[in-house]
């Protein structure tokens, strides 16, 4: 594999980490505008997550490696995501490892170590939202594997490079009912993994209602920051797999230098819009009751279901 995939690798995943606070302030951004309210600044996650790198770091008493590693595996895990899957390139020397199956289990491994970090805790709120978390993924999983299943059977791979390259060169695929019925179903479920509105709120303070906050009520300083920012990069990482997968164009295919700057800018670009019309339309969403999100996440399993259905039966699929 030639230096231009190495380089892409690398450049995705510092793209990722470093424009991850920033989409997050942009999505915080337009929600302010919308709810008429000027906003901190896009900025304003890189200050937060800088003041909680400058705190002391507390431990409850009684907790083990759990909740110590909890952090460090959280973002260790979606570094490697992020150079799996092919946001800028997919000609990179990584593509042969980024099988669907790889993915959504690194995905499924950070969002199981962070549950053990709130049950490592002891805590009533830990737990619950470590149960509410597990009941989450229980659906969300199968979702995004039967939705990435459904684009696999026209391009004859699991291997998401080859999949979105099958999608750049047959832009026709990208039409098809079995597209458009996966496309909807992994844009539910992207909901529900990153936890946002109707799913979850990532604003809330209310113990009832809180899934992801629950689990990380214990934690201060450095590992916060490192937590913050996981979630953060799994956002931007799920935002552009659902661009790549469905919105390739303008990925580079290739192993010529001049496409990948290129590729980049556009991958920034559509994220940047996709996350902006997420917080644009979540101003608009009210939270889900709990026992709710289980037909949401039922639903979406069903129209993957469909999708698989349609890339085997319906013709041009």
């Amino acid at each position: 594999m030639s230096a231009v995939g190495t380089v892409a690798v690398l450049t995705q995943v510092t793209v990722v980490v470093a424009g991850a606070p920033l989409l997050t302030g942009l999505m915080r951004q337009v929600r302010a505008r919308m709810e008429g309210r000027a906003g901190a600044g896009v900025g304003q996650p890189w200050r937060d997550l800088r003041k909680l790198l400058r705190k002391q770091p507390i431990t409850p008493v009684g907790t083990g490696p759990a909740f110590r590693l909890a952090p460090l595996l959280l973002v260790a895990t979606t570094l490697v995501v992020a150079a799996l899957v092919p946001l800028a390139s997919t000609a990179t020397p990584v593509r042969d490892s980024a099988d669907l199956l790889v993915v959504v289990t690194l995905l499924a491994l950070g969002t199981v170590i962070l549950a053990l970090a709130g049950l490592d805790t002891g805590t009533a709120f830990g737990g619950m939202g470590a149960s509410r978390e597990m009941t989450v993924v229980a659906l969300v999983e199968p979702t995004i594997l039967l939705s990435v299943v459904a684009l696999s059977i026209p391009a004859g791979s699991t291997n998401l490079p080859a999949i979105v390259a099958h999608g750049v060169h047959d832009p026709a695929r990208l039409a098809s009912p079995a597209s458009l019925l996966a496309g909807v179903a992994l844009a539910v479920v992207t909901l529900a993994e990153t936890g946002r509105l109707p799913v979850d709120n990532p604003s809330t303070h209310l113990e009832l209602t809180m899934i992801h906050e629950a689990m990380i009520l214990e934690y201060a300083g450095p590992d916060l920051a490192l937590i913050e920012l996981g979630a953060q990069m799994r956002l931007t990482v799920l935002l552009g797999l659902l661009t790549s997968l469905f919105v390739p164009w303008g990925i580079a295919t290739g192993t010529a230098a001049a496409a990948l700057p290129l590729a980049l800018a556009l991958f920034a670009g559509k994220v940047a819009l996709l996350g902006a019309g997420l917080a644009a339309a979540e101003v608009f969403w009210a939270k889900m009751r709990l026992f709710k999100v289980p037909e949401l996440l039922a639903g979406s399993f069903l129209l993957a279901l469909l999708a698989v259905g349609a890339s085997f039966f319906l013709p041009g699929n």
